[in-house]
């Protein structure tokens, strides 16, 4: 029998259970579920009580969830640390968790499907994304719901506490998880500071066990590969358990990376995230009152994960590691879209674990949680000999859109999620589809203006990817429903040749005035991680993409931006001098403006062709953003709203920026 026949028996008297809520009152969930009870804090009108479309006013709803775990169900056994912590009497660890929902005040005009947006550290990063919002945590204000795409498509939308380290404050979402008794080990902390203040203070993510600097050891090295250093006038203290000084000492750039490692106490049970997601969902699917429409008693029927950045990595990690079935073997989320995440995963499920942190060529570079499996399908590693894939077989498998900007090619490896360690293809399962954002930036902010960094060496790229996303939600919820499967994977195939060494200069990008190609990208090794700091072996292959004549790749899908490019936009950018060049400048992004003119292009040598060659006049500029607009409509990568918003942006701007 399949899960999909297998669906879930809806508890009866909803409509009963929710009024409870609307009292304010304890929730108790049914005797199979994890989640003992949601504790609502408030329910609140959201927006300024804005309306979207058919599906009207929506709620804010603020709760407490509450968990009870058994270590001796097999669907918790992969949970590191869970058999040493503390239980209740009924032998069951427990733990609690933010929750916030945003629902439609009149259930029967919802859609029937869950979003579920992973918070990025604390954070709600989706509604930025999907609906072109503020970055914010707030829902209070009109213009907070940003263009309000998915209230308008009458979704319910969940964030949920998983991270044990986020810090309270700025609406953040909190997990209170059991400490693991008489825990110690050594913890390392990287910083990289990027300016000029000397000393400096650098927060631990566990409480130190030892006070005595003898302990500990600081290092300072230039560059990820320099030897580890500790000049005479590099000095620290402890200002408390969790916080040290650093003096900073002469000779190194602004840009150079602290290295401390110490005995570390009270390391949590983290991988309870993974389970704390699970079992809300499973909860609100069941019908829990919160997660459910007021008075009409809508049930949910579908449910989709949406992760961005470090939520798409405990996306990853968190099918590959089994938690897509709760304790009753039901599934828990139909699809799961993946947004920049690259090849990674999340140091979540491990002792002393650190979720904030995540390889960069420059910083962090050797943190776990970036090594295989890397692809979703299943295949045999040729550097570590190992055999493995996100989609292992499992049961309650869900449907999965990966996208990836260009970005993450250079710092999350993004080569390796259809090739492997050296170089050969891999199958994307008939169950996933990868797209690859040409000439996108990590995370842009909407509307947000190029800039120059003080630490980047080139203006910034600003290419925002809501509307790619707008579209691939719908094709997403399609697939799911067996209306249509979405259009195929657009990325780069090596069985095709489509991928590059980044050593490789483009010719379009060999001559471009004041850009220099650097070749300089995450490249991974296998890490042992039993030693600290970690040690590096064998190298794995990673590729860059093949471009056109702006620089901009070509097995991807191209924006009107891209395809009718007025500038080459980059996914990188790199360090200034003195801060670290030619090092990959974080997450940033790069925009090289195109020539205006032939002559200009000439005189500097730029073998780009200039926007006068591309568009000799206006009307052809503009013609060419329609039938680029019009086109990923046809293959339906794009919303025909979406569509007529980038030709009028045109027409207004034209061809000259």
């Amino acid at each position: 029998m399949s899960f999909a026949s297998r669906r879930r028996p809806r508890l009866q008297n909803v409509a009963a259970r929710i009024s409870l809520a609307f009292a304010g009152l304890v929730l108790a969930a049914g005797a199979d579920a994890r989640v003992t009870r949601l504790e609502l804090v408030s329910v609140q009108p959201a927006f300024e009580g804005r309306s979207f479309g058919s599906a009207g006013r929506y709620e804010h709803v603020v709760a407490r969830a509450y968990y009870a775990v058994a270590p001796g169900d097999a669907k918790n056994a992969g949970i590191v640390d869970l058999d040493a912590a503390p239980r209740n009497a009924q032998g069951e660890v427990e733990f609690s968790a933010d929750v916030e929902i945003l629902r439609p005040r009149e259930g029967a005009r919802g859609n029937g499907r869950l979003l579920y947006d992973v918070p990025n550290r604390g954070g709600k990063l989706g509604l930025a994304l999907f609906n072109d919002a503020p970055y914010t945590n707030s829902v209070a204000k009109a213009a907070d719901a940003g263009n309000g795409h998915v209230f308008e498509q009458g979704y319910t939308v969940v964030w949920s506490a998983w991270q044990p380290d986020v810090q309270a404050g700025n609406g953040r979402l909190l997990l209170r998880l059991p400490v693991v008794p008489d825990s110690r080990g050594l913890s390392r902390e990287e910083a990289i500071f990027d300016g000029t203040a000397n000393p400096v203070t650098v927060d631990l993510t566990y409480p130190a066990a030892n006070p005595d600097p003898s302990a500990a050891r600081l290092s300072v090295r230039n560059n990820e590969a320099d030897p580890r250093s500790a000049p005479a006038d590099l000095r620290w203290r402890y200002l408390s358990p969790t916080r040290i000084e650093i003096t900073r000492p002469e000779g190194f750039h602004l840009g150079a990376i602290y290295e401390f490692v110490y005995p570390a106490r009270d390391s949590t049970v983290a991988g309870l995230g993974f389970a704390a997601v699970r079992d809300l969902v499973s909860y609100l699917r069941e019908g829990g009152a919160a997660g459910n429409a007021p008075a009409a008693g809508q049930p949910i029927r579908r449910a989709y994960a949406f992760g961005f950045s470090q939520s798409g990595r405990f996306l990853r990690s968190f099918v590959h590691e089994g938690f897509n079935v709760d304790e009753s073997e039901r599934s828990v989320f139909d699809g799961v879209f993946v947004h920049a995440a690259g090849a990674r995963g999340v140091i979540l499920n491990q002792r002393f674990a650190q979720p904030g942190r995540y390889s960069r060529e420059h910083e962090d570079h050797l943190y776990p949680a970036d090594q295989f499996p890397f692809a979703w399908a299943e295949t045999q590693d040729p550097v570590s000999g190992r055999r493995d894939g996100l989609l292992r077989s499992q049961g309650g498998l869900p449907k999965v859109v990966q996208t990836d900007t260009a970005l993450e090619v250079w710092q999350g490896r993004a080569s390796l999620l259809a090739s492997d360690g050296a170089g050969q293809p891999v199958p994307i399962p008939a169950d996933v589809r990868h797209y690859l954002l040409a000439g996108l930036p990590h995370f842009p902010v909407v509307g947000q203006a190029s800039t120059i960094s003080p630490v980047c060496q080139y203006p910034t790229n600003t290419v925002f990817p809501g509307a790619t996303l707008r579209a691939l939600l719908r094709d997403l919820d399609e697939w799911v429903a067996g209306v249509q499967a979405p259009p195929a994977s657009r990325f780069p195939d090596a069985a095709k040749g489509q991928w590059r060494s980044p050593d490789e200069v483009p010719p379009a990008l060999s001559a471009v005035p004041g850009f220099t190609w650097t070749g300089v990208i995450n490249r991974l090794t296998a890490v042992d991680q039993s030693v600290v700091p970690p040690r590096e072996g064998q190298p794995y292959a990673v590729r860059v993409p093949r471009v056109d004549d702006a620089g901009h790749e070509i097995d991807a899908i191209r924006l009107p931006i891209v395809e009718a490019p007025r500038a080459t936009y980059l996914g990188w950018n790199t360090r200034r001098y003195g801060y670290g060049a030619p090092h990959l400048c974080g997450l940033a992004g790069s925009r090289l403006p195109l020539a205006a003119t032939r002559a200009e292009r000439e005189k500097s040598g730029d073998r780009r062709p200039s926007i006068e060659e591309r568009y000799p006049t206006p009307a052809d500029y503009l013609n060419r953003v329609r039938a680029s607009a019009e086109k990923l409509v046809q293959q339906r990568l794009l919303l025909p709203a979406d569509a007529e918003r980038f030709v009028k942006e045109a027409q207004a701007r034209g061809a000259l920026d």
